[in-house]
Formats: structure tokens, C-alpha cells, sequence
């Protein structure tokens, strides 16, 4: 029987070979693939489309690319790798010296066995990307250049999954689908966001989750556009990416700094005991920066494992399956799920008996906890819980406050509302 990290693995190598970009038949195959996992509301937005200070671009779709020397023997082969060709590069078929092609050609010296990622989004040009290595093997003549690609009106495709909750409120969960053949920017993240789905709807959570799929930038961008008057039930949120390396687990803040979002990653990291590191919010990076912009200012953090470009793959062909790992994707998950159940359970309770300490063992609540290892903090948790339900503290307020664990306050809040002594 595979483990949870297995299969979430396995998606990322059925996804790997994909030519995704911001728009294309790269995203819908890969939202078709993700919608066998969980079910996807797909939508499909009109190039030309006002989506606030952008307009959705160009429809870009491509067919095949190479560089063949005069035997024909393709030197590079977008077969090969959907990273060899410049993301939204414009059609070309021509025939060039190697002088020429030079303008066009991207490598990486300084790993000259790697493939870089480049993209043209805003610009129209061409261009291809290759090994240092191949380059430097080329010998000076002629070569055969194609690029057949279509750059048309089409749309801009972006999906999302909803795990219905109690209460309407939402907490999203966002991951960009654009990139090309890059296993942990971002195909990881799609993995650990779809699992995470997956795993919510075995119960019913307390928040409704809403998860989207969508490009980078433009793609969160034409989500908030398209969804303003809705963003009032937005009451937390996190961007995963680079969530599958052998990193240590990195949590970036939101905006404000001070969101719940950013206090339960923080408890949630720091109670595990796991190596992680917590970055204050930087307006650069994923699509945090989207949904943190001043006019919306929700609650998002970014999760992540090393942050990009923190890692010498990152956009580079070594970015491959090989690169992450199903224990680094599992870990990534747990910390999720984690994160989500005290997300669900924080509330603030009302002490019904504030004067004085209430009786405990006449209300069986000793007798509850009778043979239990950790009876004295079993203990502790439930006057913590008494004397700070106010209606002004949360669960995490104590837990942060007493020094205990989140879910321990949280089973002393529901011994305690059982026998009636708090309420929420």
C-alpha cells in the first residue's frame, strides 16, 4: 500500500512532463489530471479582460520546437524538455548561423549541465534554452530553427475546489499552475494543496476551504478581480510552493504580520518542534503578495520549504522528480492539516462560573482524566482555559500564553464546555 508522500509524488510525475504557462492547453491538462484527485470548478476567462490594473493576455499554445543542425539532427528538442523553449515565445521558422542564434539561446555557465526556465510573457520574441554544455559542442554553420507555436485570443484558465464547512466563512489555499517541468516550484505545491483538499473532506471542518488553481500573478490577480465582493468571507489564507525539497520548512508572514494565520503557523511550527524558519512579508515573491495588496490586505501567508530562489534548481531542469521527495511533501502536509485543525478549533469561550474556581471533581472532570500520563497538565489546561475565557481571549491566546499545546488547551475547552462551565 503507498503512503500519502507516494502518491503525492506520483502526481508530480504524471504532471512533470507538462508545457504549462500562464494560459494554454498545459493548464487544462493539467487541471484535468487534478480534477481525478478532487472535483474542479474550471473557469475560463477571455483575453482582453479587465481584471484590475492588467487585461488578460494572449492565448499561448505550442506545438513542437527544436534546433537541427544541417543533418537534421535536432540539437535541442522541446520533446526532450518543455523548458527548452522561452515561455510565450512568438512562431519562428528560419535558417541562421550559430552567431545569430546566440541572441536567442539562454544557459546557465555556472551549472552548465542544466537547463534554465526562462518566459517572454509581455514581450514577444523567441528564444531557446539549453545546457552550457550543449551549447558549447555546437560547431559554427547553419541551423534549422522552428518554433510552432500560436499566440491568439483565447483565455486565461484558473480552477478551484471547495470543501464545504459549518460556517461560510473561507480560508483559501492557493498554488500556482504556470510553471513548466519544475517539480518543486510548483508542482509540489499543486500536490500538497490537492491532498490537503482531500484530507479536509473527510470531515467537515469548521471554515469552508476554497482552493484555487490558478496562474501566477495574472491568475490570483483575475481571481480577486472576479471574486471583490466576496472577499469579506476571506478570513485567512495560504499560498503553498517549493513544498517538496529537502529544506527546512519556511513560513512567510502576511502583510499585517499579526493575522491569525501567522500565529497558528507559528505555534503550529514552533510546538512541533520541526526546523523552521519564520521571514517577515516582502511585496516580492508568490501570489501572498496578491492577496496581501493594500486594497485587500487579507490574512495570507506563504508556506513553503526553501523559499524560491534559495535553492541552486530553482528554475533550472535540475528541479526534477528527483529533486523532492515523498517524505519532505508528507511533512509539508502534516504541518497543513495541522495548521487547519487549530485554524477550526480556535474560538473564545465565556467562563458560566467566574467567580471563584469552579468545583472540578464534582463535575467528573478529575475522574476524566484519571490514569492519564499527562494529568497535571491536563490540569493546568483546564484553569488556563477557566481563567482566560473571557470572551476577549482565543484557544491559541492561552495555548500561546500557558505554554502548552494547542491541542491540549483545545481538549480541556471541550471537557470543560461539556460539563458547562464555558460556552463559546
Amino acid at each position: 500500500m503507498t503512503t500519502t508522500g507516494e502518491q503525492m509524488h506520483a502526481l508530480v510525475e504524471r504532471l512533470y512532463p507538462l508545457c504549462r504557462s500562464i494560459t494554454g492547453d498545459g493548464v487544462r491538462a493539467t487541471l484535468e489530471i487534478v480534477d481525478e484527485y478532487v472535483p474542479l470548478q474550471v473557469h475560463e476567462v477571455p483575453t482582453g479582460t479587465q481584471v484590475l490594473d492588467w487585461t488578460v493576455p494572449q492565448e499561448w499554445n505550442i506545438r513542437d520546437a527544436y534546433i537541427a543542425d544541417t543533418a537534421g539532427n535536432r540539437v535541442v528538442d522541446f520533446a526532450a524538455s518543455s523548458l527548452h523553449v522561452l515561455g510565450y515565445s512568438v512562431p519562428v521558422s528560419a535558417t541562421m548561423p550559430l552567431a545569430e542564434l546566440r541572441g536567442h539561446l539562454h544557459t546557465l555557465p555556472e551549472h552548465p549541465a542544466w537547463v534554465p526556465y526562462r518566459t517572454s510573457y509581455y514581450k514577444p520574441q523567441w528564444g531557446f534554452c539549453l545546457a552550457q554544455e550543449t551549447l558549447d559542442a555546437l560547431p559554427d554553420g547553419e541551423y534549422e530553427v522552428r518554433i510552432d507555436s500560436t499566440l491568439a485570443d483565447g483565455h486565461l484558465t484558473y480552477a478551484e475546489h471547495v470543501v464545504p464547512g459549518q460556517v461560510a466563512d473561507e480560508v483559501i489555499v492557493s498554488c500556482h499552475v504556470c510553471h513548466p517541468s519544475l517539480a518543486n516550484d510548483n508542482l509540489a505545491g499543486i500536490a500538497v494543496a490537492t491532498f490537503l483538499a482531500r484530507a479536509l473532506a473527510e470531515r467537515t471542518p469548521h471554515y469552508t476551504y476554497r482552493f484555487i488553481f490558478a496562474p501566477g500573478t495574472i491568475g490570483a490577480i483575475t481571481w480577486l478581480a472576479r471574486n471583490a465582493e466576496r472577499i469579506d468571507r476571506v478570513k485567512h489564507g495560504l499560498v503553498l510552493a517549493c513544498a517538496g525539497d529537502p529544506g527546512r520548512l519556511t513560513y512567510k508572514q502576511s502583510r499585517r504580520g499579526d493575522a491569525e494565520i501567522d500565529r497558528v503557523l507559528r505555534h503550529v511550527l514552533r510546538a512541533s518542534e520541526r526546523p523552521h524558519h519564520i521571514a517577515e512579508f516582502t511585496p516580492y515573491g508568490y501570489d501572498e503578495r496578491q492577496y496581501c495588496s493594500p486594497g485587500f490586505d487579507l490574512g495570507v501567508g506563504s508556506l513553503s520549504r526553501t523559499p524560491y530562489a534559495g535553492y541552486p534548481e530553482y528554475h533550472t531542469s535540475a528541479d526534477n522528480p528527483g529533486f523532492v521527495s515523498p517524505e519532505a511533501m508528507a511533512d509539508t502536509l502534516a504541518v497543513c492539516r495541522e495548521a487547519c485543525a487549530v485554524l477550526d478549533r480556535n474560538r473564545r469561550y465565556v467562563n458560566l462560573s467566574p467567580y471563584g474556581e469552579p468545583q472540578l471533581g464534582r463535575r467528573g472532570l478529575y475522574d476524566a482524566l484519571g490514569g492519564r500520563s499527562d494529568t497535571k497538565q491536563a490540569e493546568m489546561a483546564m484553569l488556563w482555559v477557566l481563567s482566560l475565557s473571557d470572551g476577549e481571549h482565543s484557544l491559541l491566546d492561552v495555548a500561546e500564553r500557558s505554554g502548552l499545546s494547542f491541542d491540549t488547551i483545545a481538549v480541556a475547552a471541550g471537557a470543560l464546555q461539556g460539563a458547562g462551565l464555558i460556552k463559546a
